[in-house]
């Protein structure tokens, strides 16, 4: 599987494709693979603060319930509403059905998060 080289990643399994002061996140092929299939995801309302390592919300699948987490500090400013009637759709493409925009709060932080190749090897 190839990881997009534009986005960012997280050990836990997100990824950030950053534009200026937004990112948008999602998890990644591995995590969704490893998930099996998804059932159900909960996402959180526009407006909530997250900070960097917070989880945002939890994703379903018929093995097992996980956190998400966010990649960056900052602030929900659209959420992708399609996922909750169409969760499957992260297994057939996971990364892009991104779940959340974050508005970066310190945009500096996205420096410390794995680049595709540190990401490719870490799931090796």
């Amino acid at each position: 599987m190839a990881y997009p080289s534009g986005y960012k990643y997280t050990k836990e399994h997100e990824w950030i494709e950053l534009a200026g002061d937004r990112g948008k996140v999602g998890i990644t092929d591995y995590a969704q693979q490893q998930l099996g299939d998804v059932v159900y995801i909960d996402l959180p309302e526009v407006g909530a603060k997250l900070k960097q390592g917070q989880s945002f919300g939890t994703i379903e699948s018929v093995k097992a319930v996980s956190e998400l987490y966010s990649p960056v500090t900052g602030e929900v400013v659209d959420v992708n509403g399609a996922l909750k009637d169409r969760p499957e759709a992260v297994n057939a493409d996971a990364h892009n059905s991104w779940m959340i925009v974050i508005k970066l709060t310190n945009p500096g932080e996205s420096g410390g998060l794995l680049d595709a190749a540190q990401y490719q090897d870490l799931v090796k």
